[in-house]
């Protein structure tokens, strides 16, 4: 596990890793479970994450791009399929 770009989201990070990690290998891979169990920590981290994108001004430039340039689900899709397009 790596640290947070934010280190004050470190810890958060690191209990949706731990939870993930437990999930992934004691439930999904074993066939018990395919819905990850761990979105509240996703949820927390990705709020500490966009908190600290704001702060630091980045936030808006990234949103800004989202606009100017969304990626649809087919241009995604399309991407990983032609390694030439990224």
């Amino acid at each position: 596990m790596s640290v947070s770009f934010a280190p004050e989201c470190t810890p958060a990070k690191k209990e949706y890793d731990e939870c993930f990690n437990k999930w992934y290998t004691e439930k999904f891979l074993k066939g018990k479970s395919v819905e990850n169990e761990c979105t509240e920590f996703w949820d927390s981290y990705v709020t500490c994450i966009n908190a600290n994108l704001a702060k630091q001004g980045i936030k808006p430039m990234l949103d800004k791009a989202r606009e100017e340039q969304p990626f649809t689900h087919e241009e995604m899709q399309e991407s990983l399929k032609d390694p030439e397009k990224q």
